[in-house]
């Protein structure tokens, strides 16, 4: 009897054990399936060890750049515009490598940064409680592992002595150094670090059960922001907001608010994705938490542009941010950053676009059609919202002259 009573008990602990396992291992699938890895060997991986990492992907795979020259580097001349304005996700599948993008206006960027974190710290980052260990991760991940493989012309990590478990990241272009491990106790600290080592800015989001649902729905918050370079809004603002109340000015966005929603929630960790996004701006700044977007409240008291000649088109700029989604693996926040692009208009202007059907248009022509189709498209608010609904037929007239 006793035996009996025993092999039962016995049989049962390992259907549980069984069965907690596979739960644990499900859960976890999301951010385990695959690691990054350099030349054949995996690296550390946000605070993991070298034991948990036993399989790698191709797709996972950070190169290295050793002869990687930052100030030969143009930047990428990117011209997402089309005739008519859709609002789409227009998600295109990336590598890991190439996370963060360098060039030759490395430095006066980062220049241009501290600059406006001395004066607009409190307006530019932010971190709630629930954040604090995703700004830390990020700030793990970015200074000990991506930077320095990826751009060892650029960035290292040393350490007084052969491991010794202090260690310290330089940036060898600006000569500053942070500490790296131990990280920064304060997150606001790490995302100041972060802010004056790449030009790129980051929202951080985490998933909370969704107010008033009778059903488990989620919904992604902003926990932790990092926007030395916002357009048309104060960022400061987004902290703590889901998804859909921080787009909630943006025309059409319920098209696409659900979809964001679902692909944010099952997005893995060794996936990187990226898209474009373009304006039209009438001066050169990067920091403009103000005026690049109008709303239907400013209608009644807009002024419109009837004159817009060389003068004015030389302050003027395209501005293109080039997006990029991923998530962290311990903390499993997605991180949505994004480095802004801005170009001349007389730049733009001399510029020949090779069509799709193999002819040609000149580039100042297209961008006039993709202003003017900005009403067009299944966003037709965006018209107004863009601001070409002050500026759009004076800048248009202009580009085709």
């Amino acid at each position: 009897m006793i035996t009996t009573s025993l092999t039962s008990f016995t049989v049962l602990f390992l259907v549980v054990l069984a069965v907690g396992a596979h739960l644990w291992l499900r859960s976890r699938q999301r951010c385990t399936t695959s690691s990054l890895s350099v030349d054949g060997k995996t690296p550390f991986l946000h605070g993991s060890t070298g034991d948990q990492q036993n399989e790698k992907t191709d797709e996972a795979t950070i190169v290295p750049l050793p002869d990687f020259d930052w100030q030969k580097t143009e930047p990428l001349n990117l011209r997402p515009f089309k005739p008519k304005y859709h609002i789409t996700m227009g998600l295109q599948t990336s590598t890991p490598s190439d996370l963060i993008l360098m060039d030759r206006n490395y430095l006066s960027r980062i220049q241009s940064r501290q600059k406006i974190l001395s004066l607009h710290a409190s307006e530019v980052m932010g971190v709630l409680p629930e954040g604090q260990a995703a700004v830390k991760e990020l700030y793990t991940y970015l200074l000990g592992e991506y930077l320095p493989i990826r751009y060892p012309t650029m960035f290292r990590i040393v350490s007084p002595y052969p491991g010794c478990p202090d260690t310290t990241f330089q940036n060898l272009i600006t000569d500053s150094s942070s500490p790296l491990s131990p990280p920064p106790s304060d997150p606001l600290d790490c995302l100041r670090v972060i802010a004056q080592t790449v030009e790129d800015d980051f929202f951080l989001l985490l998933p909370f059960p969704k107010p008033n649902s009778s059903t488990s729905e989620m919904e992604h918050k902003c926990v932790a922001f990092m926007n030395l370079h916002p357009s048309g809004f104060s960022p400061s603002s987004k902290l703590g907001l889901p998804l859909s109340q921080i787009h909630a000015p943006v025309p059409s966005y319920e098209k696409i608010g659900p979809s964001m929603e679902r692909f944010f929630a099952r997005l893995s960790c060794d996936k990187l994705v990226k898209r474009m996004n373009w304006a039209m701006q009438l001066h050169p700044d990067l920091y403009c938490p103000g005026g690049n977007h109008v709303h239907q409240e400013d209608l009644e008291t807009l002024e419109e542009v009837t004159e817009f000649g060389d003068e004015e088109a030389e302050k003027a700029r395209l501005r293109v941010e080039l997006q990029g989604v991923w998530r962290l693996r311990k903390t499993e926040a997605v991180v949505f950053g994004f480095k802004t692009y801005m170009y001349g208009l007389r730049e733009v202007k001399g510029e020949v676009l090779e069509m799709e059907d193999g002819g040609t248009m000149k580039t100042g022509e297209a961008l006039a059609q993709a202003i003017e189709g900005l009403g067009e498209g299944n966003a037709p608010g965006m018209w107004t919202y863009k601001g070409a609904v002050r500026w759009g037929a004076a800048v248009a007239r202009w580009l085709r002259s």
